[in-house]
């Protein structure tokens, strides 16, 4: 073998290692595009989910709550009517305070969206590292 034949080996050797490698990061890549796929469609249906029974569950309280005030309402009308028209207006002004606070603090807690991702391409790059 002569010493251009061996050149020429090596070089085809190099470029072929190079093309393995690049496939290789292009299927890591991939994967790493399906899997954030999936977890945006999964958040999008948690969402839809959150926001259905979330709709749900409001109004059905909501008219729960309002039938129970004008029951107790009409039940003590001579007796004590405006103390509990002003109790139920105290209790629902206040579970709504609640609920905005809950709210806030939820919205600012922010998301998971990516985190499993995120962790995924963390040790990618901790095992390419040396």
């Amino acid at each position: 073998m002569t010493e251009t034949d061996a050149s020429t080996t090596h070089a085809t050797g190099l470029v072929a290692s190079l093309r393995n490698f690049a496939a290789t990061l292009s299927g890591v890549a991939q994967t790493r595009l399906e899997l954030l796929a999936n977890e945006v469609e999964e958040e999008k249906l948690r969402f839809g989910q959150l926001l259905l029974f979330g709709s749900i569950a409001l109004f059905c309280l909501a008219m729960g709550s309002m039938f129970l005030a004008i029951f107790v309402t009409i039940l003590l009308w001579d007796s004590h009517r405006l103390l509990v028209l002003g109790g139920f207006a105290v209790l629902f002004l206040s579970l709504g305070g609640v609920a905005v606070v809950m709210f806030r603090a939820r919205a600012s807690a922010g998301s998971r969206l990516f985190a499993a991702s995120l962790a995924e391409l963390g040790k990618d790059r901790r095992q390419l590292l040396p």
